[in-house]
């Protein structure tokens, strides 16, 4: 049995090198062969902590809408203030889901009778009430980084649950309603924090 094997392999053995003798000259007159390399592409991102985006779990249920270029575009542009601001992807998650309750990410200009006082922007900010003026507070740059030195001002606010932090800022008359969109902020954070 031994030498039956043993025969067989030097037969594979022997026909492979006679068919690359033969097929040498052959193949080397041949198109060259050209091999694609794949390329890593998101896989040199640094991955965003999740556990950081949402310490507490989130509280009640959540909602979520379809965003728009243009709200995605004021997504970034919050991370953006967030990182200009030195402030980490927690303080991101409580601003994006502030925008989203006060104006579902979209940068509102007066609403005349539908306006609540004289609140604009992102933030839903009064010039009123010292937050900068219409110009500045319709910037979503600015609009986040005032929102987040009011947010740097609570001490705490990184423990704290985020509609309290929220609401601690922006002095809602609906304190509870930050809450359902803290998964959706989480998300947000997680897809555009290294983009």
């Amino acid at each position: 049995m031994n030498t039956i094997l043993r025969k067989s392999v030097l037969g594979v053995a022997g026909l492979a090198f006679a068919g690359g003798v033969f097929a040498g000259p052959v193949a080397a007159h041949a198109a060259p062969v050209v091999e694609s390399v794949p390329v890593a592409v998101a896989a040199d991102k640094p991955s965003v902590d999740k556990g950081k985006l949402v310490p507490h779990g989130v509280q009640g249920a959540q909602s979520r809408v379809d965003l728009s270029d243009e709200q995605v575009a004021n997504v970034k542009a919050i991370i953006a203030a967030t990182k200009k601001a030195g402030m980490d992807e927690r303080a991101a998650v409580v601003s994006i889901a502030t925008a989203l309750q006060e104006s579902k990410l979209e940068n509102l200009g007066h609403l005349g009778d539908r306006n609540d006082h004289d609140s604009q922007g992102l933030f839903q900010q009064r010039p009123s009430s010292g937050w900068g003026t219409v110009e500045q507070i319709t910037d979503p740059e600015y609009s986040t980084t005032a929102f987040l030195k009011g947010l740097k001002q609570v001490d705490g606010w990184q423990e704290m649950p985020l509609t309290k932090a929220a609401q601690t800022v922006q002095v809602s008359a609906y304190p509870d309603h930050y809450a359902q969109w803290e998964q959706m902020a989480a998300d947000l954070v997680t897809e555009h924090w290294n983009s």
